[in-house]
């Protein structure tokens, strides 16, 4: 019978993963710029490397989060180290300040072509488990917590998110101005862009040296030589 997958073995398993991909030569990746392509391809993988060992519910892209079971709720991103970005559903503005209420697990790779052999071989210089508690703005949250720390008021508050352009109404800025002003807000480490979906850039996370709570760095970033 097959394990149930807990978080701390979808580590573990990102990390062999990561590895033994560095190793592969994938003749159908060879030629290929469009970063989507490869980040379907990995998730793919991974995605069957997680089912020959363990039980798991894989979620559908309509939904947004491939591993959508309460104990997981982990979305897995793939993208390039030339620029470590990927987009997500835009579901609510908060998510910009109170995270995006799941877990991210992000691989960064670099891709180099063999015309030798007609491979490509992806380079994981990093995998990092996000944890739903740190998927918010990193400057936006640092900023309002400043701000909470000089006892801003809620008008000081709604004057900022106006001028971030925090996607909301008059109605909706003041109600989240109240939450904020009587929540904790953990710092974020991603870089939130407004759109139609969010667009969420990597780089602060790839190059953390520091150990933060909630983010567990499971391939340290390694600039190629």
């Amino acid at each position: 019978m097959k394990q149930h997958l807990t978080i701390e073995n979808l580590i573990k398993e990102a990390q062999l993963f990561c590895i033994n991909q560095s190793k592969f030569q994938h003749k159908e990746l060879f030629g290929i710029t469009d970063g989507k392509a490869v980040g379907t391809l990995i998730e793919q993988k991974f995605q069957a490397h997680l089912k020959a060992k363990y039980e798991l519910t894989v979620g559908s892209s309509a939904k947004g989060i491939d591993l959508p079971s309460e104990d997981l709720l982990t979305d897995i991103k793939v993208t390039s180290n030339k620029q470590p970005q990927s987009s997500c559903p835009f579901r609510d503005a908060k998510q910009k300040i109170f995270g995006l209420g799941y877990n991210l697990l992000v691989f960064v790779y670099d891709k180099t072509d063999d015309p030798d052999s007609q491979t490509a071989t992806l380079n994981f210089v990093s995998c990092s488990f996000v944890s739903k508690e740190r998927t918010a703005d990193f400057t936006t949250t640092s900023i309002l917590n400043k701000m909470k720390s000089v006892e801003a008021n809620e008008d000081d508050i709604i004057s900022f998110l106006e001028g971030i352009k925090l996607p909301a109404d008059e109605v909706t800025l003041k109600q989240i101005a109240e939450i904020i002003l009587t929540s904790e807000i953990p710092i974020g480490y991603l870089t939130i862009s407004n759109a139609l979906q969010w667009r969420l850039q990597y780089g602060r996370i790839r190059d953390l040296k520091n150990d933060i709570p909630g983010i567990d760095k499971i391939i340290s970033y390694n600039k190629p030589k």
